[in-house]
């Protein structure tokens, strides 16, 4: 009886506009306090201070301060261009530009939102000038612009490797296959798209020499560099994802600073102010979430469930399919640090329980967010295209994604059913 109390008290909270952490927080709270009277506001800030006191923690503000000041450069644009004169010569080849300029905007940046605004700035107003589709333009930079979730550097990998103990650095290698295959997913998507309906992306009469490809190749060694220069010293040993986020941050102000010149003092001062909001905001989420998760260990909710689902007569591919479409609902309603961090603590001993690698389920459960940030009403990703393109509405743009959101879903199903695929490249290296 008393959880479910205490999960009344938490809906109740969200529901009257509580923040997210504070609903968080006192719930949890309350229900300790249930449990194990006055010691509850012992046990409460030990459990916060206990899961903030993270050396890997510290890549989460850099990252995001990397992505923050890549945004406010010409790098998105110089992506897309390079993109453009490299696909130029398949239908739809603007669209499937933006994809590609999303993806390796996600793998400098780590950050969704600054992605969706950095590529969606300059694709979706240039492919609508050319006669493309308003939905075809707007569906594929707004999806392509989640691929930073699931492509390393991810901010959502930092996240639910803080909470369940999963190393960091091998959800980034496990995160390459499913981001390249989703990619290719989405790309081969808009491809037949415009086979089947050419009126929705005119085919491009512009030409591009094998020099002027090449030599557009100039305007990205930077960021081509910064990959490798964060990626490379992971995955080969030399830093922790922590020490990788500093080189990054490090790098993408030199960028900013010293290759665009497009960085002021006060637009820096800004950019430092927001990064400090959106980390204490994510961190604040994290620690007060662990109170929540503690108060449900102690009563054993998350054996329980496992118990009662393990001796249930459905397979186990049944009963993740069930957990993963509970996601993308819960995905539509919270927000994806949110949903992390509540969630991963109840699903973890009940997908372990099945037999299912809690590297797998870091995999599947951001998969998973790559659709709740382009499904209203809580899809951020959606908001942020309309911020930088006020020509389209958010309800056109909600339309222009949800075809998008299907092949994302084939995609997360495939994972889902076949672990073995995202596990392959973890277990090579």
């Amino acid at each position: 009886m008393e959880p479910i109390l205490v999960l009344i008290a938490l809906v109740a909270m969200i529901a009257f506009g509580f923040p997210i952490f504070l609903a968080l927080g006192l719930s949890g709270l309350f229900g300790l306090y249930m449990a194990q009277g006055s010691l509850a506001f012992f046990f409460a800030p030990s459990s916060l201070f206990g899961q903030l006191n993270s050396f890997e923690l510290i890549a989460l503000p850099l990252f995001i301060l990397m992505g923050s000041i890549l945004g406010a450069t010409p790098v998105g644009s110089s992506l897309f261009q390079v993109a453009v004169r490299w696909l130029n010569w398949l239908k739809g080849s603007l669209a499937i530009s933006s994809v590609g300029a999303s993806a390796m905007f996600g793998a400098v940046s780590g950050v969704s939102l600054a992605g969706v605004a950095a590529v969606g700035s300059i694709a979706v107003p240039h492919m609508i000038e050319r006669g493309y589709s308003r939905s075809l333009a707007a569906g594929s930079v707004v999806s392509a612009g989640a691929l930073a979730m699931l492509i390393p550097p991810s901010v959502p990998f930092i996240i639910y490797g803080s909470v369940s103990g999963v190393s960091v650095a091998d959800l980034f290698i496990g995160g390459i296959v499913p981001g390249v295959v989703l990619a290719l997913a989405l790309c081969l998507y808009i491809w037949v798209r415009v086979h089947l309906n050419p009126e929705e992306a005119p085919f491009s009469t512009q030409t591009f020499t094998w020099k002027e490809r090449f030599q557009s190749l100039g305007s990205i060694w930077h960021s081509v560099l910064l990959v490798i220069a964060v990626l490379g010293s992971i995955y080969a040993g030399i830093a922790t994802p922590s020490e990788a986020a500093g080189i990054g941050a490090l790098g993408a102000l030199l960028i900013a600073t010293v290759i665009f010149r497009s960085l002021s003092w006060s637009k820096f001062l800004a950019i430092i102010a927001e990064t400090a909001r959106i980390s204490g905001v994510i961190l604040l989420i994290i620690g007060c979430a662990k109170i929540f998760g503690d108060y449900l260990n102690f009563v054993r909710v998350p054996q329980i469930l496992s118990e009662m689902l393990t001796a249930s007569p459905l397979p186990a591919w049944a009963i993740l399919v069930v957990i993963m479409l509970l996601l993308v609902l819960l995905g539509m309603m919270v927000d994806a640090v949110s949903l992390i961090v509540v969630t991963t603590p109840v699903l973890l001993p009940l997908i372990i329980a099945l037999g299912y690698d809690p590297l797998w389920f870091g995999i599947v459960l951001v998969l998973n967010l790559e659709i709740a940030v382009v499904t209203p009403p809580v899809g951020l990703n959606l908001y942020a295209l309309r911020g930088v393109c006020p020509e389209l509405s958010i309800e056109e743009i909600i339309r222009a994604a949800l075809p998008f959101v299907a092949v994302q879903f084939v995609v997360l199903m495939l994972f889902v059913l076949f672990p073995g695929i995202s596990l392959w490249l973890p277990g090579l290296l």
